[in-house]
């Protein structure tokens, strides 16, 4: 029988790919609300309660508001919100995090997909941690460029709509200066800190696809580690994954130039290590919608339902 999934927020960015991700498939039948009853709290609660699987894609009130109507202890949720990202009775939908990170989502009725910056961020940092390479009270800091559909409508519209009185002609801006921004957290949490890192956002003027570099003193750190050592470590982390990968040594040293649209339409991330054995650039390449969102949901979905973990993502 075909697993029934509903994704509450589906008119929205994320919702809008993950359904097309999902349409067509024959292990899955889309259940949608009838626009009209869009707002109608009891046929969303009937919905929420009546399928196998829920992606919810809504601001982070909404999100919990929605988990709030789910009675149903069968139903398996995909949160895309950052509301649930570092609670301790959610696990984090990062399947490549760890060893045991798919067991732990295929087992889970709680998974909360990750933010597409920290998604760069912990692939690159997070086996450096665990290898006594980075102190975890080290001071990093992350620099990162996403497309601007990765703020929403409201960013969209500053970027696309002329007629918007936030339109804006800038071929790239920076935000979040207050150093606050949500994303932080889960950066942290991880990635396995005692400290938060420094997180230097921006945004340019094409629709999707980021860049996340993590900047490494190699001569500074505790360990001293060499610029092979760097790439040999998350090369070994991710060794045999199908949507992560690191470039090899010979391959990032004839890079010249990287784009952040490279991987876009794709569930894939590629690390990169450049630089020299006192100072590294360690780089993280993925779709902000793609393995940042709506692909790294339906990867979750596969696992927590069992499914062929790569349907709908190739």
């Amino acid at each position: 029988m075909d697993a029934k999934v509903f994704i509450d927020g589906e008119a929205g960015t994320t919702g809008l790919q993950i359904r097309e991700r999902l349409e067509g498939r024959r292990d899955i039948a889309l259940v949608s609300i009838d626009p009209a009853k869009r707002k109608d709290a009891d046929e969303r609660k009937r919905l929420l309660n009546s399928v196998d699987a829920v992606i919810l894609c809504l601001p982070d009130d909404a999100a919990r508001e929605a988990v709030s109507l789910i009675e149903n202890d069968a139903v398996k949720v995909i949160d895309a919100s950052t509301a649930y990202r570092t609670a301790p009775d959610w696990t984090y939908g990062f399947a490549e995090m760890a060893k045991d990170q798919r067991a732990k989502i295929a087992a889970s009725k709680r998974t909360s997909n990750p933010g597409c910056y920290p998604t760069g961020f912990i692939a690159l940092v997070r086996p450096l941690v665990e290898a006594g390479m980075i102190p975890r009270d080290w001071p990093l800091s992350v620099n990162a460029v996403s497309g601007y559909s990765g703020g929403g409508k409201a960013m969209i519209a500053e970027f696309e709509d002329e007629t918007s009185p936030i339109y804006t002609h800038a071929p790239y801006r920076i935000y979040a200066m207050a150093q606050k921004h949500k994303h932080v957290p889960e950066m942290q949490t991880y990635a396995g800190l005692a400290r938060a890192p420094i997180f230097a956002p921006s945004v340019g003027r094409y629709y999707k696809g980021m860049i996340v570099e993590v900047p490494l003193p190699l001569s500074a750190l505790p360990a001293r580690p060499k610029l092979a050592d760097v790439s040999a470590t998350l090369a070994r982390a991710y060794e045999g994954e199908r949507f992560v990968s690191v470039a090899g040594a010979e391959e990032a040293g004839a890079i010249k130039t990287l784009a952040p649209e490279e991987l876009n339409d794709t569930n894939q991330m590629k690390l990169h290590v450049f630089g020299h054995d006192d100072e590294a650039r360690l780089v993280a390449l993925l779709d902000n919608l793609g393995k940042g969102a709506s692909g790294a949901a339906v990867q979750n979905l596969n696992i927590a339902l069992g499914l062929e973990e790569g349907a709908g993502l190739e």
